[in-house]
């Protein structure tokens, strides 16, 4: 069944076992068309971004590609210039087995930072990857390319325009180490839209600052993050100015889908939450306030215990360095005012309150009153499971 990432024409893909990871779980993943197609890419801005990384901006300058290759288990994070050799050695592989140069592949690779890749276990699974390509193949990529993820994860959209019905596609990885800059975790996107270099480097880059870069897990901005589209044109014809943009916001909901389960699945999450920041100095600041608030440590235990308390959340304001009056500040949660004006409101229904801090996804908006700026982000709780996780990944 053509799910994820092979939901659009034009792509196949596969999903394999190498032997990258001790438990036996699948660890390389290949995404390829049927020829050099225009694509676009986004990475980490970390300055220890790993090899792949490095690579990939470089091969992405291109302005096509023919596939990305991505193994799982293992970062090739802080590993060197080997490091880098083995990330522009996958990609030799890659295109040895489409028939394309190796600049037309791109590589991401995620796991364990500051162990070599063990090339030769990533080789064979290159191959078998290779040989097992087809256009059923999205389920078992998105599955190859997990790590501490509950559950792989993939998306897909399909939308009616002038030239016939486009779909978009895509899958992601990430649980853990969630934190926006620029790109987030791994993901791939694909589309059978005619869209050209332009258009998909706009698309993306648009669908990524309104989805992958508004949510947060645990503030942590991982050596890998690697985000890219790519568009087949296997639905031929010439996009009207409004079909460009039906497009985009296929892109931006599959995005968006995929950035949501990513939360979701936060490394023990037991509840997430809906930032909305408004009256900020304007929207830079907002996005800042809403990050710091969401990454509270305090403000995060409250969350996973369903507690509202409104207390953290104005502690957390208080040292965001933005522009923020204490006597101007309210706040909400599930529609229910708790503070205004920087003091508790006098008259609560708590029931209703209590009941709204232990749904699934608890929205909370916090109102500044000093400009015009706002911000939205999703964010996760701080569980024990996430303590236990992180406590535990290399031991």
């Amino acid at each position: 069944m053509a799910v994820g990432v092979t939901f659009p024409r034009g792509f196949v893909a596969a999903g394999v076992t190498a032997g990258i990871k001790a438990s036996g779980r699948p660890d390389v993943a290949i995404i390829a068309a049927t020829e050099n197609i225009p694509a676009a890419a986004v990475f980490t801005r970390s300055a220890t971004a790993a090899p792949p990384v490095v690579v990939s901006r470089a091969h992405i300058s291109c302005g096509t590609t023919r596939a990305i290759v991505i193994s799982s288990g293992n970062a090739n994070a802080a590993t060197g210039e080997p490091g880098r050799r083995d990330a522009e050695r996958m990609t030799v592989l890659v295109a040895a087995g489409l028939s394309c140069e190796a600049e037309q592949v791109l590589v991401a690779s995620t796991g364990v930072i500051g162990v070599p890749l063990p090339m030769e276990i990533v080789e064979q699974g290159i191959e078998r990857a290779l040989a097992g390509l087809h256009d059923g193949g999205g389920a078992d990529a998105a599955v190859a390319i997990t790590t501490t993820d509950a559950a792989p994860k993939q998306a897909e959209r399909e939308i009616a325009t002038s030239i016939g019905i486009i779909r978009v596609g895509g899958i992601a990885k990430g649980a853990g180490m969630i934190r926006p800059d620029l790109g987030t975790m791994i993901a791939v996107v694909t589309t059978d839209a005619p869209l050209d270099s332009q258009q998909t480097e706009q698309a993306l880059r648009a669908a990524v600052d309104r989805t992958f870069n508004c949510i947060t897990v645990d503030g942590c901005t991982s050596t890998s993050d690697t985000v890219a589209l790519l568009a087949s044109g296997a639905c031929a014809g010439v996009l009207t100015a409004e079909d460009v943009i039906l497009v985009g916001s296929a892109i931006e909901a599959v995005c968006e889908d995929l950035a949501l389960q990513i939360v979701r699945d936060g490394e023990g999450a037991h509840r997430i939450a809906h930032w909305t920041v408004t009256g900020a100095k304007d929207d830079s600041e907002a996005r800042t306030i809403a990050y710091a608030v969401a990454e509270a440590q305090l403000v995060r235990c409250a969350l996973n215990g369903g507690d509202p308390n409104w207390g953290r959340i104005v502690a957390a304001l208080g040292v965001t360095g933005c522009s923020v009056e204490a006597e101007r500040i309210g706040i909400t949660l599930g529609g229910h005012a708790l503070c205004r004006d920087g003091m508790a409101v006098e008259t609560v229904d708590m029931a209703a309150v209590n009941e709204a801090a232990a749904r699934d996804t608890v929205e909370i908006a916090i109102e500044l009153g000093v400009g015009e700026g706002v911000a939205s982000i999703w964010a996760s709780d701080l569980s024990k499971l996430y303590v236990e996780l992180n406590a535990e990944y290399t031991t």
